[in-house]
C-alpha cells in the first residue's frame, strides 16, 4: 500500500533520554582522575605534594622511605646520589617511587660545564656556545636531555636564562649570552633541544644577572625599575616561555623598585611571571635553605620561609637537605603542619593551592601510563541519571 502526501507529526526527543542512550559526552579519563585524587587528599597531603626534597645517597630504599613516610611530591638528584654511571642513576630513579600512578618528580642541575651531576656530559656548555650560532645550542641541550631522561630523570633545571655583561658577576660563566637577544636565542634554542626528552626549566627568575653576588650566601639586590627589567633581563625568560618551557624556578633575588622580598617569597613576582609573560606552567623556588645563609635574621627560619613562598604563589618547594634536616631546622612533620595550619587559617589560598597541587599532579601523572585508582561513575557523573531524577508522569 503507498501512502501520499502523509506527513507523520514529529514528536520532541527528551533531552535526557537522548543522553541516557548516547552515554556521556566524553571524559578525559586524566582529568577524572586528577579530581578525584585531589579531592581524595587531606590539607597536610596536599601540601606535603608540592615539596621536592634531596636525599643524600645511592640506596633508593632510604630515599623512598623517607618521601613515602612524609608524602613529598619529588626528589632532585644532587652529585651524591650519582653512584657511578647513568645506568647507576637510572636503576635508583626507577626504584624509588611507590605510588605507580602518580611517580615521584625528579630533577636534577645538568647545566654542563661547572654545573653538571650527571658523567659523561660532553657537550657545550653556556659560556662556549656564546659564538656559536642557536643551532649549536639546541644540539648540545639535545644531548645533555637524552642523557638526563637516561639516568630516568624527568626535569632538566638546566636552562639558565640569566643575562649579564658583568665579567666579574658570580652567574656570568652560566650564562647563555652577554646580551639579552642573543641569550634569548639560545634560550629558546635550548628549549628545542630539550622538548620531547626532558622537562626544560628557565630559571633564575626574574633574573641573577642584575646583581653580580652570590644567592648561595647571600641575596643580591638590584636597582633596576620595572620598566627597564622589561626591556632587559625579562627577555630570555619571555623567549623560553613562549617556546614552551613547562617550569619558572624563582630566584632569591630581590629587585627593591618591585617588592621588598626576594622574588622566591614574593607574589608580585608570581603575578609578573603569571600576567605579565602569560606563563602557565610550573613554578619552583630555588633551594629554600638558600635563604637561611643570606645571614638576614627574616630568614633563618626555615619553614616561615615554606610557608611565605607558597603563600606568595610558588607550585613547588625546593629543599635541598642534608642527611640530618634536624641540622639546617628542618623538621618534616613541623615542616607540613605549619603549612596545612597556614591554608586551614588562610595564610595561603586554599583554591591557589588544588591551582598548584593540580599542576604538579598532572606532571606525575602524566609520567606515567597508570591511572589508578579510578571510579567510572558514568551519567551519575554529572547528576543526570534517568533513575535519579522525579518523573512527575509516574503514579504508585
Amino acid at each position: 500500500m503507498l501512502l501520499v502526501g502523509c506527513a507523520i507529526e514529529q514528536q520532541p526527543i527528551d533531552p535526557l533520554l537522548t543522553r541516557a542512550l548516547s552515554g556521556p559526552p566524553t571524559l578525559e579519563v586524566r582529568e577524572v582522575f586528577l579530581d578525584q585524587r585531589i579531592a581524595s587528599m587531606t590539607v597536610e597531603q596536599k601540601v606535603a605534594a608540592l615539596v621536592m626534597v634531596h636525599v643524600p645517597g645511592t640506596s633508593a630504599k632510604p630515599i623512598r622511605q623517607f618521601t613515602e613516610r612524609w608524602g613529598f611530591g619529588g626528589v632532585i638528584i644532587m652529585g651524591d646520589n650519582v653512584g657511578g654511571s647513568v645506568a647507576r642513576v637510572a636503576e635508583l630513579t626507577s626504584a624509588i617511587s611507590t605510588d605507580a600512578a602518580l611517580p615521584l618528580l625528579t630533577a636534577i642541575d645538568q647545566e654542563g660545564g661547572i654545573v653538571r651531576r650527571l658523567p659523561g656530559d660532553d657537550a657545550p656548555a653556556a659560556r662556549a656556545l656564546w659564538d656559536a650560532p642557536p643551532s649549536a645550542t639546541e644540539s648540545a641541550f639535545r644531548e645533555r636531555s637524552e642523557l638526563v631522561a637516561d639516568a630516568g630523570v624527568l626535569i632538566n633545571f638546566g636552562i639558565v636564562a640569566d643575562v649579564t655583561p658583568d665579567a666579574s658577576s658570580f652567574i656570568v660563566s652560566r650564562t647563555l649570552g652577554a646580551e639579552p637577544d642573543a641569550a634569548a636565542d639560545r634560550v629558546v634554542a635550548a628549549v628545542r633541544g630539550e622538548q620531547g626528552t626532558v622537562l626544560s626549566t628557565l630559571k633564575h627568575f626574574p633574573g641573577h644577572g642584575a646583581s653580580p653576588d652570590d644567592s648561595h650566601v647571600s641575596i643580591p639586590r638590584s636597582s633596576l625599575t620595572l620598566s627597564e627589567w622589561r626591556d632587559s633581563h625579562a627577555l630570555p625568560f619571555i623567549a623560553g616561555i613562549e617556546a614552551g618551557a613547562p617550569l619558572v624556578m624563582l630566584g632569591h633575588l630581590r629587585f627593591d623598585e618591585v617588592s621588598e622580598l626576594p622574588a622566591s617569597l614574593s607574589a608580585e613576582w608570581v603575578r609578573i611571571l603569571r600576567d605579565e609573560l602569560e606563563f602557565n606552567g610550573i613554578i619552583v623556588t630555588d633551594d629554600l635553605l638558600m635563604l637561611q645563609r643570606s645571614g638576614e635574621s627574616q630568614f633563618d627560619d626555615p619553614v616561615r620561609n615554606a610557608r611565605r613562598a607558597l603563600a606568595a604563589g610558588n607550585d613547588l618547594l625546593l629543599f635541598v637537605l642534608p642527611g640530618d634536616p634536624s641540622s639546617v631546622g628542618v623538621d618534616p612533620e613541623q615542616l607540613i603542619a605549619s603549612l596545612a595550619t597556614a591554608v586551614r587559617e588562610g595564610d595561603i589560598d586554599a583554591e591557589a593551592l588544588d591551582e598548584s597541587l593540580e599542576r604538579v599532579l598532572r606532571v606525575r601523572s602524566e609520567a606515567s601510563e597508570v591511572l589508578a585508582p579510578f571510579v567510572d561513575c558514568g551519567l551519575k557523573c554529572w547528576g543526570e541519571s534517568p533513575r535519579s531524577e522525579p518523573r512527575s508522569d509516574l503514579t504508585g
